[in-house]
């Protein structure tokens, strides 16, 4: 079994670059082949130009921080951060002075006698960062490092690091499943499925020019709707049918054909009720049907509603609150427009 196959990515120095994808994907097994806990059976990985398959991890100059923080128990938080100097032989005083710096950038100042035991679970990450980062790695490999932490806390920790990281301007290969901290944290995201690269961009191509279905569905979340591709209508844009009859304009996102089946993919935010597109509308090309109100979900900062359209399946739109200018209530018929660019078109594959 091939856990991946044919991964070729570029990580530009200084940058955050983040592998995303479902379990099974692929993503830890290229992180741990960069930090030389797998081998590669054929290709080479290069860090600033020299080669690295073969090496073992501590002749690498990789800094390394894990999901379950991997701290040692029986050392103090100074103890745990001076670790990677002690072994490289640093000289004591330079050894106190790069540990003071890095409690310093993970505000851990004055935590230096504590035991892991008698910290919380960010702290004993921030623990772990430290150990990470005090020796200067020439890149920071990071798999799922939040991934322990509640919600609220992870959201504080991926400011946090991204804050870290810039100050630094180090090179980060982080891993992650949570599309939300991909698209928070990351300057270039690789989206992987099944062990290859399906899409690598910024948050925002990814999130706004999916390049395949499964990018749209797994990256944010996208309504879909399927049918056939009518006639090309110029700039990359094609009328499109639904199985029901609903007639739609879209972006290719890969060459189509008169008559080839297709899935359309548009955004929950892109769609909009007719009376709350205001300006938008008038004098522009724009996709537009009508349904029934299905379900209202208060979420909020925004409402999120269904809406059925018959023999075209739904829709789901996302509302802001404060915009809206009334709720919608369930069984009420409703007019939604969305823009043919906000419209991705993908080629799909006949059962």
């Amino acid at each position: 079994m091939v856990a991946v196959r044919d991964v070729s990515v570029t990580v530009a120095p200084g940058s955050f670059f983040t592998l995303l994808g479902p379990s099974g994907s692929g993503k830890t097994t290229t992180l741990m082949m960069v930090a030389g806990f797998a081998y590669p059976t054929r290709g080479e990985i290069f860090v600033d130009g020299v080669a690295m398959a073969g090496r073992p991890p501590q002749k690498r100059e990789l800094g390394m921080v894990f999901q379950s923080y991997a701290v040692f128990p029986h050392l103090t938080v100074a103890q745990n951060i001076a670790f990677p100097l002690q072994i490289r032989k640093t000289p004591r005083a330079e050894t106190r002075r790069a540990v003071g710096e890095a409690l310093e950038l993970v505000r851990l100042q004055g935590y230096e006698g504590r035991l892991p035991r008698q910290l919380s679970g960010g702290e004993q990450q921030r623990v772990a960062l430290a150990r990470a980062l005090v020796f200067r790695p020439r890149v920071l490999l990071m798999d799922e490092p939040l991934g322990a932490l509640d919600k609220k806390l992870r959201a504080h920790m991926q400011l946090e690091l991204k804050h870290i990281q810039q100050h630094l301007h180090v090179t980060v290969l982080y891993v992650t499943h949570d599309q939300e901290e991909a698209l928070t944290m990351s300057d270039r995201v690789a989206v992987m499925r099944g062990g290859r690269i399906e899409q690598v961009g910024s948050p925002s191509e990814l999130y706004d020019a999916p390049g395949s279905s499964f990018v749209a569905d797994f990256l944010g979340e996208s309504n879909f709707l399927d049918g056939i591709a009518v006639s090309a209508e110029g700039g990359g844009r094609w009328r499109c049918r639904a199985a029901g009859g609903l007639e739609f304009l879209g972006v290719a996102a890969a060459p189509l054909q008169a008559g080839q089946s297709i899935t359309a993919a548009v955004r929950p935010e892109k769609v909009v009720p007719a009376e709350e597109a205001g300006e938008a509308a008038p004098g522009k090309s724009v996709n537009a049907c009508k349904g029934v109100v299905e379900e209202a979900i208060y979420v909020g900062d925004a409402t999120r509603y269904r809406v059925g359209l018959g023999p075209d399946g739904a829709l789901t739109i996302k509302v802001t609150n404060r915009l809206a200018t009334r709720p919608l209530s369930a069984g009420a018929m409703v007019a939604l427009v969305w823009s043919p660019d906000e419209t991705r078109l993908f080629p799909r594959a006949e059962p």
